[in-house]
């Protein structure tokens, strides 16, 4: 692989493959430890009054900050000493697809808006459906909206998100939006 030199310091590496250069993997890594500092400083704003077995609920925002934090280390470290070794070309189409995407972003704001009015399962399903819809339009394969292809997809989304559901609402007796008042739908 050979790499073309950028007049700017932090212009995206002009190469004949689509690894980034070692400065935007450092700068990645950078951002990995913003991210860790903003979580932080969420931790910071939490009371840490110890509860059950002397955690309190900061614990889990400071242990992911801290993770966070390492982790974002280690990619700076890594970037700065040589750049991220063995790492193969990503591959994949050099252009965002917006069909794909619009489909899977339909399926999740509709199950945002819908949730409340049509229930978990109702929502979820139709989520579902949408964003396999997409990821099939990404895969660019055929017969993607005939009627046996669309009973599979809501079958299967009914499938995965009717026992979520009933954990959550039956076992964990956790409220989510339901069909009916029953709390089984």
């Amino acid at each position: 692989m050979s790499e073309v030199s950028s007049s700017t310091p932090m212009a995206p590496p002009a190469v004949e493959s689509s690894i980034p250069s070692p400065r935007w993997q450092a700068a990645v890594g950078a951002s990995v430890l913003v991210v860790a500092a903003v979580m932080a400083a969420g931790a910071l704003q939490i009371p840490g009054d110890a509860g059950y077995g002397g955690v309190g609920p900061n614990f889990m925002p400071w242990l992911c900050a801290a993770v966070l934090g390492v982790c974002g280390v280690l990619l700076v470290w890594e970037a700065l000493s040589g750049g991220y070794r063995h790492m193969a070309d990503p591959g994949g189409a050099r252009r965002a697809q917006l069909v794909p995407f619009a489909w899977v972003t339909a399926g999740l704001l509709l199950n945002a808006a819908l949730i409340t009015h049509v229930g978990f399962i109702v929502g979820c399903t139709l989520c579902y459906a949408l964003a396999v819809q997409g990821l099939r339009r990404a895969e660019c394969q055929s017969g993607l909206l005939t009627p046996r292809r669309l009973c599979i997809d809501a079958l299967t989304g009914l499938v995965i998100s009717a026992p979520v559901f009933w954990v959550f609402t039956q076992f964990l007796a956790i409220s989510l939006p339901g069909l009916t008042e029953t709390g089984w739908l």
